[in-house]
């Protein structure tokens, strides 16, 4: 099933996605009937307490950037505040001089889960989307960390829906295209740490809550973003999420807008 987060006359809600229409899954509501997409306004499909990435989780990526493959996951967070929507803009700083796509898989909880042995994390996840782990690359490289370089507004674009019918998430091809061309291609068999022994691992750590995101890596290709860009991260039998990107403006009063 397609689950989307949407809202419909001042009402924000989950629903199911049944070709061009939506089918309001909160009974509270009273929707009787499907509401057709044009009349929706799509919000991100997670709200979550945190989004947890994993850095360097393809071997081949590990590879492209000369570091080597970790013992364990190393961890990094993306503030909620940087989640978007399908469609919404990917905003360029200006005080970034290169910001960079990086495709992902990412994992929606559906339960709260807390040393979860791998064999057990799949009853505590609700499905998976498309994600783009959008990063500074100058800034990352300037400060040594990932917090402002992944952590600006805009920087976690996530859906368009949750798709909870994943058979295999473990050999699921990915890609990002850029103004229709092929960017980066890469299989999340690739992964140093599979999806549910990293969830798995990062529930010994801190509690997932329902609604919050794991990003599992990024596969080799990544590349630059320009204002006008249209980037499309797709996932076979997940998803296809695609932004649009924008320079961030100064107004004349002298502060920024988006």
């Amino acid at each position: 099933m397609r689950v989307l987060r949407v809202r419909h006359q001042d009402k924000s809600f989950y629903a199911s996605l049944i070709e061009d229409q939506v089918v309001c899954l909160d009974r509270s509501l009273a929707y009787d009937a499907p509401i057709p997409l044009r009349e929706i306004q799509l919000l991100p499909p997670v709200a979550p307490t945190k989004v947890v990435c994993a850095a360097v989780n393809y071997r081949s990526h590990a590879d492209e950037v000369g570091l080597p493959v970790p013992d364990e996951p190393v961890l990094f967070f993306k503030p909620p505040s940087a989640v978007i929507p399908a469609g919404q803009p990917i905003v360029l700083p200006r005080v970034s001089t290169r910001v960079d796509y990086e495709a992902e898989l990412a994992v929606v909880i559906g339960r709260p889960c807390r040393h979860a042995a791998p064999d057990k994390v799949a009853a505590h996840i609700f499905g998976y989307a498309c994600a783009n782990d959008v990063t500074a690359r100058d800034l990352q490289k300037k400060d040594g960390l990932y917090g402002r370089a992944k952590g600006f507004d805009t920087f976690a674009p996530i859906g368009p829906w949750i798709e909870t019918e994943v058979a295999d998430p473990g050999s699921l091809g990915l890609r990002t295209l850029v103004n229709g061309e092929v960017r980066q291609q890469g299989d999340t068999s690739d992964m140093i740490f599979p999806v549910l022994e990293l969830v798995s691992f990062i529930s010994r750590v801190m509690t997932l809550f329902p609604g919050d995101v794991i990003l599992t890596g990024t596969p080799p290709g990544i590349g630059p973003l320009a204002a006008g860009d249209e980037v499309r991260v797709e996932i076979d039998g997940v998803g296809v999420l695609i932004n649009p990107v924008v320079a961030e403006e100064e107004t004349a009063a002298g502060g920024l807008i988006q």
